[in-house]
């Protein structure tokens, strides 16, 4: 007799356990699933086999082979496509011109399959299904018999209303070759929906045969640890390849060439594959170890199981979870009940993985870091939830709602029962989806939302500084990743969170210490109308009207489908600018351009600047808090070329004060203040860190390198909108064009590159680079900055990234290029010392 093991599926549901291996050759007890199955086929002396293949064939191939060393005989057959559970054993008909049975390659059973088969031979059936009776018969297709065995009735995953029996259909038949006749060639055609009912209908004989004995679907990680469980409990007979050794109370197997310091500490069923190492001092319960593993001094281990080549360092604990090949778990890690690791990841030390978290293959978790939902994309799991002030991750996948309503919650909790925070949101469908479940999780903490719903950034920081609200939030499409989001988190000044407040929120986030409102008291939404009117009365008292009307300037604005498209036109025009508005509507499927779309924009932007004979162009980005400057000509300016004019401009206003940039920004800042006799503060690069320093009362600018500029006599935070309209009235004032304003700067070469680093490197990095400046004038404000008279370096670490950033400048581009060229080889050559 033949039989057909069916091996193709994709294992959807048990991911991530099939991330690189098909179903079927999922190990159980070190050994492919489906060779348990080949052996209970062999028991039975069922030895010519068909296997239907479909998902990573050549996987089953290689292992199995011809079966010659299974002591069976394998012919393959691979559907081209998928056809459904008949249409692929259709698929193999001309190998099937007798009686065969058909069963899964990825169940775990003990049946008889002598009387299954007996039972179809003495009812003379065309079909017998094997049955059996489980707790919950929701998930499977529920048979009838009557008192012959004959099927009656098939209900298909029924409802409790509609469950009449806990027997199941198994997915174990034996069939004769006039099963054929029903099975269309080339369709997907299924046994339990389209065969099966098509027999019953036509009154075949089609029988159960209810099999004792045990029985699993391995469909889901939930079951396949249960399936281990059941095993260490005797529930099942399964044959296991390390020999048994001879410790009194304990079901010890051990592999070859085994070092095993100390049988003491292993308790209940222990399996340990070839070659593997366990050191002493731990703790291993009802356990499964893979080969060429290593687990060393300290660790404890319960209900796990371990696949090939993992090294878990001293003192990790683990309970009831799974770790998969090539991972990584390091020193005093911790993994709570029904962990899935996948291939190919590392666990940093003194990491946490929660309850039930799922990590799909090649994953980097950082030293320290608590992980709370299932890793899926992306190749990191970051200690911190937060980078600076904001939250960053892939809409629906990283940033899900269940997230950001749990993450809302723990934000409500370190804020005053009954107080207010402010609301808002960019123009993306994915902002509104996931503010609503942020703002869900602030109510169930007793605090109260006033919602600006769709608001440019800057408006919902002026409205914070003016009025009582404790702290404000913003969602809005990442910039440099359309499939990111990012929650903007603010004080009560508008400021973004300081690191003390975001680590606040991670604490109770983290440990799940969250402040539950009683069912009288939660948070209430409100909505807020005429702020920007309120902005818009703001922002004309703090520019000067008559300079503005005389100037009569026509300016070209790309808005990029921004809310800012609906504030900025208005105020320009009734201080005398004609605006010639672009994009100037609210369109929630359109993104943030980056890359080729956004050169696009500004090469479009520039010929429409030159054709108009327009004064200036400018474009904002869809937050408005960074603007894109082109001159007269349509010339595209840099982030350093308009740091230096905006800088310019405002000291030839005759404004007397403090300019404020950061570490890296260009020497003609200071030269430029010195001549008018004004300071300059270098600040760290974080934004905090700027606008901090631009609250104070001297400071008259603060601008950065990448186009966000603050004014603080109208508010202290990057606001593009009204650093268009100053731009216009400087411009003005000056009396000549900006590229001839831009022409007075001090000229420098100013050069940067960035060199990929990673994480554990950055400090040794640092520290070389401190060295090799011991004999040099250096500065620490952020990184280190070696200055060589007029002329200076940065090595800059980057915060967020596994990168570090390297800033030149001198007086011509020769002497830039020489100083950069040097300091990158000095990091490459840092990183290999440090390899």
């Amino acid at each position: 007799m033949k039989a057909v093991i069916m091996a193709g599926g994709f294992g959807t549901r048990i991911q991530p356990l099939t991330s690189s291996l098909p179903k079927p050759m999922i190990p159980l007890f070190n050994r492919p699933i489906m060779l348990h199955i080949v052996e209970l086929l062999k028991k039975h002396d069922i030895t010519d086999l068909v296997m239907l293949l479909y998902h990573q064939p050549e996987v089953i191939k290689k292992f199995f082979r011809d079966g010659a060393d299974f002591g069976v005989r394998i012919t393959y057959v691979t559907p081209l496509q998928d056809m459904g559970t008949a249409g692929a054993v259709k698929a193999a008909e001309k190998y099937l011109d007798e009686r065969f049975l058909v069963i899964s390659g990825d169940l775990l059973t003990d049946f008889n399959l002598k009387k299954v088969m007996d039972f179809h031979a003495d009812n003379k059936a065309m079909a017998t299904i094997t049955l059996t009776s489980v707790k919950d018969p929701l998930q499977f297709g529920v048979v009838i018999t009557d008192k012959e065995r004959r099927i009656t009735q098939f209900l298909e995953k029924p409802g409790w209303g509609e469950v009449i029996s806990d027997t199941i259909n198994t997915g174990i038949y034996v069939l004769e070759p006039e099963i054929f006749k029903y099975i269309p060639a080339g369709e997907n055609f299924d046994f339990s929906q389209d065969l099966f009912p098509q027999m019953l209908a036509n009154k075949d004989a089609l029988f159960g045969f209810p099999a004792k004995g045990y029985w699993r679907d391995i469909g889901n990680t939930d079951s396949y640890r249960e399936a281990y469980h059941d095993i260490f409990k005797g529930k099942v007979n399964l044959k296991i390849d390390e020999p048994k050794q001879d410790y009194v109370g304990k079901d010890l197997r051990v592999g070859a060439d085994v070092n095993l310091e100390d049988a003491s500490a292993l308790e209940g069923t222990v399996v340990i594959g070839d070659n593997t190492q366990i050191q002493g001092g731990g703790r291993i319960k009802d356990s499964v170890i893979g080969r060429n593993c290593t687990i060393e001094p300290g660790v404890r281990l319960s209900r796990c199981v371990i696949w090939d080549n993992a090294y878990i360092k001293k003192g990790a604990k683990i309970s009831d979870s799974v770790i998969c090949t090539n991972v990584r778990i390091g020193q005093g890690a911790v993994m709570e009940e029904g962990v899935i690791v996948a291939d190919d990841t590392s666990i940093g030390d003194e990491a946490i993985i929660k309850a039930d978290v799922k990590i799909w293959p090649r994953k980097v978790i950082e030293a320290g870091s608590t992980v709370t939902t299932n890793l899926i994309w992306g190749e990191k799991w970051k200690k911190s939830l937060f980078e600076g002030a904001i939250v960053k991750g892939l809409s629906n996948v990283e940033l899900t709602p269940e997230f950001c309503a749990k993450l809302g919650c723990a934000f409500g909790t370190t804020l005053p029962k009954g107080s207010f925070v402010l609301a808002g949101r960019d123009s993306n469908h994915s902002s509104r989806m996931l503010k609503r479940s942020f703002v869900g999780g602030i109510l169930s903490a007793g605090v109260n939302v006033r919602d600006m719903k769709m608001t440019a950034l800057p408006i919902l920081r002026y409205k914070l500084k003016t009025f009582g609200e404790v702290g404000g939030f913003h969602f809005r499409q990442a910039h440099d990743d359309p499939a990111s989001m990012e929650i903007v988190f603010l004080d009560g000044d508008g400021l973004d969170f300081s690191s003390g407040m975001a680590k606040n929120v991670e604490r109770i986030y983290y440990k799940e210490n969250f402040r539950r409102a009683h069912h009288s008291e939660p948070g209430a939404i409100s909505d807020i109308n005429n702020v920007a009117e309120f902005y818009r009365e703001g922002f004309l008292r703090a520019v000067d009207k008559e300079k503005f009307k005389k100037a009569a300037w026509t300016v070209v604005v790309d808005f990029n489908f921004s809310p800012a498209s609906q504030v900025l036109p208005p105020i320009l025009n009734e201080l005398g600018c004609s605006v010639i508005a672009l994009n100037a509507y609210v369109d929630e499927g359109r993104g943030a351009k980056k890359g080729k779309d956004k050169r696009a924009a500004l090469e479009q932007l520039s010929k429409i600047v030159g054709s108009l004979g327009a004064q200036a162009g400018f474009w904002l980005d869809q937050t408005a808090e960074s603007i894109t400057l082109l001159d007269e000509t349509g010339r595209i300016l840099d982030g350093i070329e308009l740091l230096s004019l905006v800088a310019s401009l405002t000291l030839k206003s005759g404004q007397k004060g403090v300019i404020a940039v950061p570490v890296q920004a260009p020497s003609s800042v200071e030269q430029m203040a010195n001549q008018k006799r004004c300071q300059v503060t270098r600040t760290k690069s974080s934004d905090r860190a700027m606008l901090e320093v631009a609250g104070s009362s001297e400071v008259i600018l603060a601008g950065s390198t990448d186009g966000r500029f603050a004014f603080p006599h109208f508010q202290a935070a990057f606001d593009g909108m009204f650093a268009i309209a100053r731009l216009v009235e400087l411009g003005a004032a000056s009396g000549i064009p900006f590229s001839k304003s831009l022409a007075e700067v001090p000229p420098w070469a100013f050069l940067q590159t960035s060199v990929s680093c990673a994480w554990e490197m950055k400090g040794g990095i640092m520290r070389k680079m401190s060295e090799d400046s011991l004999d040099k004038e250096a500065s620490f404000i952020d990184g280190i900055k070696v200055h060589f008279g007029d002329e200076w370096v940065l090595v800059l670490p980057d915060q967020y990234t596994p990168y570090v950033h390297i800033v030149a400048e001198a007086k011509d581009q020769k002497t830039a290029q020489r100083l950069l060229t040097e300091y990158q080889k000095k990091v490459e050559g840092w990183k290999k010392e440090l390899g």
